[in-house]
């Protein structure tokens, strides 16, 4: 068991978040076969509040594209705070973001308020667990990914033609890397185990 452990760690120590995609087609088997994994998620009440949209069509990721930009130049011409940008800075962020529509996929994930059993609980904590999941499909394939959550999202809603009840929670893009693609120095400094956890014994 340790063994197998940490044979997974390593694995997922090696995930990284990217924004350099190749537009190598992905195959749609996969993209479902990740959502499959994502929809296993624990859930408040085993409401499982989630809805996954996958986009390939390209004239949809130029629209989300569009719209997204329009949101970022809003965000770092004044809506973002000096200390967030400063924060941001080491990543290297701007308000371009080509790999909407580079990427072979985008899959918006939305957080529903209300189900089939009318109000659904633990909605973002559920959603969220079953987004990290998602990641954790696409990255055992050697995929790369990048959580793009552009403020406000509701124009995401809107593309997707997804119901009032539901809330975009994330646009996660999905594809491999592209050839010299690199990543901050920045975002390969990771907490120790003792920086992140609290053993009482």
């Amino acid at each position: 068991m340790a063994a197998r452990l940490e044979d997974f760690r390593m694995h997922m120590s090696k995930r990284r978040t990217i924004r350099d995609f190749a537009d190598t087609p992905v195959p749609q088997a996969l993209i479902e076969t990740a959502i499959n994994t994502a929809g296993t998620a624990p859930s408040g009440a085993n409401f499982q509040p989630w809805h996954f949209v996958a986009i390939s069509d390209p004239e949809t990721k130029k629209a989300i594209r569009e719209a997204a930009e329009d949101e970022e130049r809003a965000f770092y011409n004044g809506r973002a705070s000096d200390e967030w940008l400063d924060a941001l800075a080491p990543l290297g962020t701007d308000d371009q973001k080509p790999f909407l529509e580079t990427a072979p996929w985008l899959i918006a994930v939305f957080a529903q308020k209300r189900g089939e059993h009318g109000k659904n609980y633990y909605v973002t904590e559920s959603v969220g667990l079953a987004t990290g999941m998602l990641i954790t499909a696409l990255h055992s394939v050697g995929l790369g990914t990048l959580t793009h959550t552009p403020a406000p999202m509701t124009f995401l809603r809107n593309i997707c033609e997804r119901p009032e009840t539901e809330k975009p929670f994330v646009l996660l893009v999905v594809g491999y890397p592209a050839d010299g693609c690199t990543v901050p120095a920045h975002a390969l400094e990771k907490k120790s185990l003792d920086e992140i956890a609290t053993f009482k014994t």
